[in-house]
């Protein structure tokens, strides 16, 4: 099968930076989209943040110029630069591939990971 696992997250202040990392394993054939969600306590999972197969970017309005996603196709793993990071910042941080496992299976499936916590202090 398919496993994503994340790394990167913390506990920051006001101000500082973090990088999140996902790195996808398993039966994969090839990668689509990649990408990063939040859930903030009592809010809905929104996106972040995410890149295509082609590093085509799309970024939520509230991280842009401040959020950086990326990814090396070679090592299957995305990352997300977050800089000038701010409280509402805070939650959990998901990373999420359309995958492709096999030449055989034409289409693609969603994956996610477990999830980093962010933390924001002011």
């Amino acid at each position: 099968q398919v496993q994503l696992e994340e790394s990167g997250g913390g506990l920051v202040k006001a101000g500082e930076s973090l990088r999140l990392s996902c790195a996808v394993s398993g039966s994969i054939y090839s990668i689509n989209t990649m990408g990063w969600y939040r859930q903030a306590p009592g809010k809905q999972r929104e996106l972040v943040a995410h890149v295509t197969s082609g590093g085509s970017t799309n970024y939520a309005d509230s991280v842009k110029g401040r959020f950086t996603i990326s990814r090396d196709n070679a090592k299957n793993t995305v990352y997300l630069q977050m800089n000038s990071l701010k409280p509402e910042d805070t939650a959990v941080y998901y990373c999420n591939a359309d995958v492709r496992i096999s030449i055989i299976r034409l289409s693609y499936s969603e994956y996610w990971g477990q999830g980093t916590q962010v933390t924001v202090s002011s």
